[in-house]
């Protein structure tokens, strides 16, 4: 089979030849500290071009995805006519990385000891219900975001065997705590639900501004649409489900049924955490296919999962617990656990690989090789 033909057996419940593999994406990537090390263990001249400032992701080369075998390729929207451009300052005596998203959110790094970006500027930190309903949002439809898009997505679907997969987008819940701040917006949960509601219905504008424009260049195009908010943590939801289905779930429901109206492609959702009390939910919104897996948080077992869900929901990711296993096992630990999630999530297909969530910054590359071999290796159905 061609990588894209693989893909899409796996995503329509069909068994491939083999399962397929994935890596580049926001939620499926490489830390560019984590990629500078694999590139010297490959013996690949590469640079390392930045695609994620806040995640701090590369991007990853040809001669990367060719020899794990990935069988995806990304292609995604750019920013929109506002500047986004990371800006150096000095502070106390440190410089630091500044990044203001057309949010207004401001994220930051320390220039000598930074991996990631973080919040440090929430821009309705303080503001009241009339502030946010006169907030200028961003216009999700700006032309500048969506320039060459077609043209770049089409190269890949008709001189490429890959799999079309967009980045990142459709946000809608967590872009409101970005802008409030995350302890502020609990507390609104329990004391000022219309404020929730007010940013929330600002972002979903947002997205269906977005979306309309994005489905009109690539909704003919892309093959897997990328959408998602972190709605769990380690142990379970990060706030009361009947908040979601009450609030967050319409909003959701409403933007995931409109993608739905506008191309065949299927929709993948990310969040991190114990998710399985919030999977009927996102059944019901409509979305097709569920990341990262996050094998070490609660009630995220591989065969269970498979076992409830498998008929009706796509697992993309649940490789190789990221939290101990990827960052410090040895690279036949790291094998074997990769072989045993394979075995488990793809009986019938259903299952595309990648690990959990992006490969972090002091995996050795050793045990990069050792998960996309265990990968391959084990993935053949027979």
């Amino acid at each position: 089979m061609t990588p894209r033909e693989r893909v899409l057996r796996a995503i329509h419940h069909q068994v491939p030849d083999r399962v397929p593999i994935d890596l580049g994406g926001n939620q499926t990537g490489i830390h560019r500290r984590a990629y500078a090390s694999l590139l010297e263990h490959l013996g690949i001249e590469d640079g390392v071009t930045i695609m994620d400032a806040v995640q701090q992701l590369a991007r990853p080369c040809e001669a990367v995805l060719e020899r794990l075998r990935v069988d995806t390729r990304y292609v995604a929207a750019g920013p929109g006519s506002s500047s986004q451009e990371v800006v150096r300052r000095e502070r106390r005596g440190e410089t630091w990385y500044d990044l203001t998203d057309e949010f207004g959110v401001t994220w930051s790094m320390p220039a000598d000891r930074g991996l990631f970006m973080d919040i440090s500027r929430h821009p309705l930190a303080e503001a009241t219900l009339e502030d946010i309903r006169a907030y200028p949002f961003p216009r999700g439809d700006d032309p500048v975001r969506f320039a060459g898009l077609r043209e770049r997505a089409l190269r890949l679907r008709r001189e490429t065997p890959f799999a079309v997969v967009s980045g990142i987008s459709g946000v809608v819940y967590e872009i409101c705590w970005y802008m409030r701040g995350l302890e502020q917006w609990f507390v609104d949960m329990l004391e000022q639900p219309e404020i929730c509601e007010a940013l929330l219905d600002g972002t979903l504008r947002f997205w269906m501004d977005w979306f309309r424009a994005f489905l009109d260049e690539v909704g003919d195009v892309v093959d897997v649409i990328m959408i998602g908010d972190d709605l769990a943590g380690q142990d379970g939801p990060l706030f009361n489900p009947s908040f979601y289905r009450k609030v967050v779930q319409p909003r959701h429901r409403r933007l995931v049924q409109y993608i739905r109206s506008r191309t065949k492609a299927k929709i993948w959702y990310h969040t991190c955490g114990s998710c399985v009390d919030f999977i009927p939910a996102l059944l019901e919104n409509g979305i097709d296919i569920l990341n990262p897996i996050q094998l070490s948080a609660r009630g995220m077992d591989p065969r269970t999962l498979k076992e409830r869900f498998g008929d009706r929901l796509v697992f993309w990711g649940g490789g190789c617990d990221s939290q101990r296993v990827l960052p410090f096992a040895r690279p036949e630990v790291v094998a074997e656990e990769v072989r045993r999630n394979v075995e488990a999530f793809k009986p019938r297909g259903g299952y595309v690989f990648n690990g959990v969530h992006n490969i972090q910054a002091d995996v050795p590359p050793e045990n990069v090789v050792a998960m996309y071999d265990a990968a391959y290796e084990a993935g053949f159905y027979g």
